[in-house]
């Protein structure tokens, strides 16, 4: 007897004594979501960047799918709860990222941000988990600490770790590794460990955020490197992009060599716009042809990269053009599993399986909205898309903003005056639609100084 036939035939007697649960859940999808922090839309040589380097996630989109139109909150906390639940942020008051910050003297006082998701909404890692998924969430959470972590949320094994560097006392190595490669190992290991059962996994990685480390020889690799034109072209920054890449190398190479790609659906997506510049106007990168950054509802605040593959269902090399949102991940992932969406429950995201086999498919919505009032780095303002209209509601002096993104991608044109029926029809939509999900709004400021109204409150809001 052949090698392969004993095996075949040991695998067979094994499955007469495996538990049926086992066996039922041998032919599921199994799932991995990689969330990078911070990733502009126009950062990934994919998406027409000539400085950056990722072969790894130019391999996952020639295997896969390659969104132009793919969407995320203009904060992380808030995208990373409509990931974790498949609503909209606004329902919950996540708004903002957790603790969120002040500024005392601005003309608007905001609401205040929940500290944590609450635990009585349902994440698709305890959806999956009723159906024998086991699941692990390593990196980073930012949606509540002791009592609202992952493994409060359904997730059975969870890892936080520090930012671009583990130490030797956290890893229990004998040298401090870099964190984007030790998640990998942790993502490696767990795939390995239950290849044999339908598994759950999301990296959620600190890399881009600042401040911006990296690897002295990647750093010396994009200081001879010559800039693009018109875009920074930061060493430091492209050589932390490429220690994501890596990662996600490692772990797409593992569901590869372990013969899972045609079971396992991989999601690369990013948690919000790019950081263009801090506080200190720093410059980092540029979402250019969009505007706008992080912390803004412009497009390059909200309009992410995101890559998906999943050999034999997902065609490979395909683009698609069709507005899609994190909040979709929820569904998907719940479709993907072979499950139905929990009665009851609001979800404000679609299942994105049916465009997996058709790129050209539509969606039945046909509007999404984004509800941030705070000040990051724009003010309080609130958002709609329809079709490719859209349209910003401005808190500060109540002002109306309308752009055409079929012949218009970098919002320079207020169309608000010339366009004014569409106008008021969108602003409707959306006031209508903060009224039925209770979103919070601003107040007047009473403290209200304009000398002093970009001042930022000392140590956020962690004692509100």
């Amino acid at each position: 007897m052949s090698l392969r036939a004993r095996a075949n035939a040991l695998f067979s007697a094994l499955l007469l004594f495996a538990p049926l649960s086992l066996i039922e859940g041998a032919d599921k999808t199994n799932i991995v979501l990689i969330l990078a922090d911070d990733l502009g839309w126009a950062d990934l040589p994919v998406y027409g960047n000539t400085f950056h380097e990722t072969p790894a996630l130019d391999r996952l989109a020639a295997s896969g799918m390659r969104f132009t139109q793919f969407y995320a909150g203009a904060v992380c906390s808030p995208t990373r709860s409509n990931i974790q639940s498949g609503q909209n942020e606004a329902r919950f008051g996540i708004t903002q990222h957790i603790p969120g910050h002040r500024r005392p003297y601005a003309k608007l006082s905001d609401p205040v941000v929940p500290h944590q998701l609450p635990l009585e909404v349902e994440t698709f890692a305890e959806k999956l988990g009723t159906a024998g998924y086991t699941s692990a969430h390593f990196g980073k959470w930012h949606l509540g600490g002791e009592g609202f972590g992952p493994t409060d949320q359904g997730w059975g094994t969870a890892l936080e770790c520090p930012k671009h560097s583990v130490p030797e006392s956290f890893s229990g190595k004998s040298e401090s590794q870099r964190t984007a490669d030790y998640l990998a190992d942790k993502a490696v290991a767990f795939i390995e460990e239950n290849r044999d059962r339908p598994f759950l996994l999301q990296i959620s990685h600190y890399a881009v955020h600042i401040a911006l480390t990296t690897t002295p020889e990647l750093l010396e690799k994009y200081e001879k490197k010559p800039p693009m034109a018109g875009y920074p072209s930061r060493p430091d920054y492209a050589g932390l992009l490429e220690e994501l890449d890596q990662s996600v190398g490692k772990v797409v190479d593992a569901i590869s060599r372990l013969g899972l790609s045609e079971n396992t659906l991989v999601v690369f997506v990013s948690d919000n716009g790019g950081l263009e510049h801090d506080q200190s106007e720093t410059v980092y990168t540029s979402n250019l042809p969009l505007r706008g950054e992080k912390g803004m509802l412009y497009e390059g605040g909200i309009r992410v990269p995101a890559i998906m593959s999943w050999t034999g269902t997902i065609p490979a090399g395909s683009v698609c053009e069709t507005p899609a949102v994190t909040r979709d991940l929820f569904p998907t992932f719940v479709d993907a599993a072979g499950l139905k969406p929990t009665d009851g429950v609001d979800l404000d995201g679609e299942s994105l399986v049916g465009i997996f086999r058709d790129p050209k498919a539509s969606l039945a919505r046909d509007s999404l909205f984004w509800h941030l009032p705070h000040y990051h780095h724009g003010t309080p303002a609130s958002a709609i898309r329809k079709g490719d209209w859209k349209l910003i509601e401005q808190f500060e002096d109540n002002s109306i903003e309308l752009y055409d993104l079929a012949n218009d991608l970098g919002e320079t044109t207020n169309l608000a005056a010339t366009e004014s029926e569409k106008a008021g029809e969108l602003l409707a939509n959306l006031k209508s639609w903060r009224e039925v999900i209770g979103a919070l709004m601003p107040k007047m400021n009473p403290n209200y100084d304009p000398a002093r109204e970009r001042e930022m409150a000392k140590g956020g809001r962690k004692g509100e």
